[in-house]
């Protein structure tokens, strides 16, 4: 489809998919957290997620078979579930925080993914670096952030009186 190798009704799926969540996870990223629109548009980018690494089960262009991309789709919705259900729960006590990192290194996950899919695609670059180079870059990134921002947001988000 369109001359993209891979790219047929189901890869143009999960391409929408992926590119769905990538704009609604900037948007959950960037919004004041807490908030009604923070959980509907957190709750679209749940279910593009879904969608996105369902898609990716069903896949099997790259090696005829189960490959690592299909383990880091379940790695992927693993780490969202973890960010869902303390939020649901509302426990253990730390659930908030326990959501942002969780939800943050969903995100983290994604354009990892994003951006090894774009880079491998480049011409001259080859596969292995096209994944490695972006995915250990966001990690790094990811790591500081999510390690120095998360508790930030959440010990502020605590005090409020509506989310203990």
């Amino acid at each position: 489809m369109f001359g993209v190798h891979g790219l047929d009704p189901l890869g143009a799926a999960h391409t929408a998919f992926g590119l769905g969540a990538v704009l609604l996870g900037l948007a959950v990223v960037l919004m004041k957290k807490g908030t009604p629109s923070h959980r509907r548009v957190g709750i679209v980018y749940m279910l593009a997620m879904l969608l996105l690494n369902g898609t990716a089960l069903l896949i099997y262009d790259l090696w005829g078979r189960w490959g690592p991309f299909h383990n880091l789709a379940l790695v992927s919705l693993i780490t969202l579930m973890c960010g869902l259900v303390p939020v649901w729960l509302r426990r253990p006590k730390a659930w908030l925080g326990l959501h942002g990192t969780f939800m943050s290194w969903s995100y983290a996950g994604l354009i990892a993914a994003f951006l090894s899919e774009i880079a491998a695609r480049i011409p001259g670059v080859g596969f292995v670096p096209g994944v490695i180079v972006p995915s250990v870059l966001v990690t790094a990134i990811a790591a500081v952030l999510i390690h120095t921002q998360v508790p930030r947001i959440a010990g502020v988000l605590w005090l409020r009186s509506d989310l203990s």
